[in-house]
This record gives C-alpha cells, sequence and structure tokens, in this order.
C-alpha cells in the first residue's frame, strides 16, 4: 500500500508540471487547447529518440521542452493568423502532431529500459553523495524499517523541479510580458485598446503551455521506461482534472495560491486513481472512466456545497426576518 501510494506521488509531481502548462491555457489564457495531447507524445518521443541515439538525458529532455514549445506556437499561428476556431485550431494540431510523433519516433513505441535517463543518472548521484544511506537509517530510527522507497531520487528531483517551474511561472505572470497575457485571457478587448499585440502574446502563451506539457511528457517516457504514440490520449482531461479538484480545495485567490493548487490537484487526482484501481470492482482499462468519474464529481460537488451553503443563508435570513417582525408585533 506504502508503494503504491508513493508511486502515485512521484507520477502526480511529474503530472503536476503538465497541470501547470494546461492551467495556463486554460485558465490565464482562457484558450481550450487540446493541442496537449498531441504535445505530451511530442515531448516523450523527441526525448526518447534522442536518449536512444546517445545523447545526455538532461539535453534530450531540454530538446523537448523547445519542441514543445514550437508546437504550442503553431497552434497560436493558426488561431491567430488562420482565423481558426480556439477549439478546431488545437484539434487540428493535436492530428498533425500524431502523424509527426510516429515520424519522430519511427515506430509506435520506443523503449527506454536498457538506456541512461536523467532519473538513473540522478539514482547514481544521488547514492554517490551517501544520501540514500542516511535516508535509510532515518527511516530505521523512526520504526519504518524495509519501507525506505527505492526511488525515493525521483520525489526529491521532481519536487526541486516543480518548485522552480512554480516560482518560476509565478514571477513570469507578474512581469509585463505576463500581466499582459494575463490581461489577453481576463479582457481581449480591453489590452487591444491598449495597443498590444494580443496575437502574439497568445502565442507565447500558448507555446508557454505546451513546452511545460512537453516537457512533462519527457520526464514520463524516462519514468515509464518507454515512449508510445498512444500515450497522450485523454492528458488534457487529466489535467483539467488536476486544476478543477487543486482549485476545489486550495482556491485560486491569487496567483501563488491557484498554482500550489494545481500541484496538490495532480497530486490528489494521481493518489485517488491508485486508491480506486485497489478496489477490486475496477480494473486497469478502468482509467479513462474513473478520471470522468473524478471530473464530474470536481464540477459537480461544489456546485452542490454553493447552493446548500446559498439555502442556509436564505434560511437565516427568514428567520431573523420573522424574529424582527414578531418583536415588532410585541411591540
Amino acid at each position: 500500500m506504502f508503494t503504491a501510494l508513493f508511486g502515485s506521488v512521484e507520477s502526480g509531481l511529474i503530472y503536476a508540471i503538465m497541470a501547470l502548462g494546461v492551467y495556463l491555457s486554460f485558465r490565464i489564457l482562457d484558450f481550450p487547447d487540446l493541442t496537449v495531447d498531441g504535445s505530451f507524445v511530442t515531448g516523450a518521443a523527441v526525448s526518447a529518440v534522442l536518449i536512444v541515439n546517445g545523447v545526455n538525458p538532461f539535453v534530450a529532455t531540454l530538446v523537448a521542452l523547445l519542441v514543445g514549445f514550437l508546437a504550442g506556437c503553431i497552434t497560436g499561428v493558426l488561431h491567430t493568423k488562420g482565423n481558426i476556431n480556439p477549439l478546431l485550431s488545437g484539434i487540428l494540431m493535436m492530428i498533425a502532431l500524431y502523424s509527426i510523433n510516429l515520424r519522430i519516433m519511427g515506430k509506435s513505441n520506443v523503449p527506454l529500459l536498457q538506456e541512461e535517463t536523467v532519473f538513473t543518472q540522478l539514482l547514481d548521484w544521488w547514492s554517490k553523495l551517501g544520501i540514500d544511506t542516511g535516508l535509510e537509517k532515518l527511516f530505521i530510527s523512526i520504526g519504518l524499517e524495509g519501507y525506505v522507497p527505492k526511488t525515493w531520487s525521483v520525489v526529491i528531483t521532481m519536487l526541486i523541479i516543480i518548485l522552480v517551474i512554480k516560482f518560476a511561472l509565478d514571477y513570469f505572470l507578474k512581469t509585463e510580458l505576463g500581466l499582459a497575457i494575463r490581461a489577453v485571457g481576463d479582457n481581449q478587448n480591453m489590452i487591444t485598446s491598449f495597443s498590444a499585440n494580443t496575437d502574439m502574446l497568445k502565442i507565447v502563451g500558448l507555446g508557454l503551455s505546451n513546452a511545460l506539457v512537453a516537457f512533462s511528457g519527457a520526464f514520463i517516457a524516462q519514468y515509464n521506461g518507454f515512449s508510445d504514440v498512444g500515450m497522450g490520449i485523454g492528458m488534457i482531461i487529466i489535467g483539467l482534472a488536476s486544476v478543477i479538484i487543486g482549485e476545489a480545495l486550495v482556491g485560486t485567490k491569487t496567483i501563488i495560491r491557484a498554482t500550489v493548487a494545481v500541484i496538490i490537484g495532480a497530486i490528489i487526482y494521481r493518489l485517488i486513481v491508485a486508491m480506486a484501481l485497489r478496489v477490486n470492482f475496477f480494473e486497469t482499462g478502468d482509467m479513462k472512466l474513473i478520471t470522468a468519474c473524478i471530473v464530474i464529481g470536481a464540477l459537480v460537488i461544489p456546485q452542490m456545497v454553493d447552493k446548500q451553503k446559498d439555502k442556509r443563508k436564505k434560511s437565516l435570513r427568514r428567520k431573523r426576518g420573522n424574529d424582527i417582525a414578531s418583536a415588532r408585533a410585541n411591540i
């Protein structure tokens, strides 16, 4: 049980990078970008092919990020310069990326089990530093002998990476360019009246969004040990589920709080899926059904809670009104 939950935290931290990309397009830009399903695989495909061909895993992962940025920019160009509907431009790019990803990989699946990845190299580095021995002693001292995760370096590494991305994104969205991108999502007509280049802002915003998505895809490919052309199917729903769950639990009053919410939402989503799959009723093939149920619950439950709150407020107002009326009558 502990191993399964720990694995969910690992994958949740990696998927949190993708969820931040989805947050950037859906919440900040208010752009329903379905390119995510394709750019996620593009990041995985590019990193996998480069690693197989002897390129350093860190360099391969950064190249995947840049390719994802390019894919997002093309979606932005289709929408802004081609005057194509936002939803349709994302769908067109997603379809195009399916063939492009096959071209990149040369086949439908590229295995990485025998290759050096970011995670295998990091594990070697942490071991040389002796941190793994220290962690094992710590777990034994608190009575958790035998519970030392074999891939704890993945969690530490991804936690550092996700925090760097989170703080960088928080800072960027408070810069002049970041504020302009936020303004495009909030009120495009207003920002246009200030002679801002809204087309370029949308292109940059979508590029950054898909760069994060492809970055996550590269890590997932190395984490799972393979890149597959179908691994991006439904990725946009996973991203939205993470955003919605996080917003429902943490809130979105500030950008800093919103990005924290997305990260927490991604981890909780993976934990919910892991626990659901441990129930005998569900099978591995029910993953999409579980995801759909989680999203529906995250959307419907907050509305039901709000309605209950409104009813309570109305009943309190009525009670106060009746008390005041009775008091006046007694006078």
